[in-house]
């Protein structure tokens, strides 16, 4: 589990959320919503603190170490604060032999972070991915876990970091 100083508490509209999730799964496998309850928190966070963890594991009944070992497996979770864009660049094999691996250094040059940082700005955080399923259209990369881009040639990445940044 990973160590923080956050104090994380269950509001009344995180609880009805996740009462939710719960309600779709027998009684008996309330744990069985451990990941949407996870995604809920960070929605509402940014992050998925060890707080948070252990707030989650008292809510589904399950050990703290449980939920953690969910948070550590799938890199959809944040384990840190992020920027308020975060990119997951692929770089598997099949997207670096088609500029995958030079998409994320470009990223992270234009940017001014290292991989798996946050810009100065709190703005954009640039991380490696597992494969996202789209090989054919690399370089690809996932913007806030949810919105898939493709063919991200240096131009499209700069033209990206714009509109976000002017839109934020």
């Amino acid at each position: 589990m990973s160590s923080d100083n956050h104090s994380y508490t269950l509001s009344d509209a995180t609880r009805v959320r996740f009462d939710r999730e719960v309600a779709k799964y027998p009684a008996d496998q309330r744990q069985s919503a451990v990941m949407a309850c996870l995604s809920i928190v960070q929605q509402e966070e940014g992050w998925v603190s060890a707080s948070a963890e252990k707030a989650v594991a008292t809510y589904l009944g399950m050990a703290p170490i449980a939920v953690a070992e969910v948070t550590t497996f799938y890199n959809m979770y944040n384990q840190k604060p992020t920027g308020r864009f975060k990119f997951n660049v692929c770089t598997n094999l099949p997207c670096q032999l088609r500029n995958g691996q030079q998409a994320l250094e470009h990223l992270c040059s234009r940017l001014g972070v290292e991989e798996g940082g946050t810009s100065a700005d709190g703005l954009f955080t640039v991380q490696k991915s597992e494969c996202l399923g789209a090989c054919a259209d690399a370089p690809v990369m996932l913007v806030n876990d949810r919105q898939m881009v493709s063919f991200m040639s240096n131009d499209r990445l700069d033209a990206l970091v714009d509109q976000l940044k002017n839109g934020a």
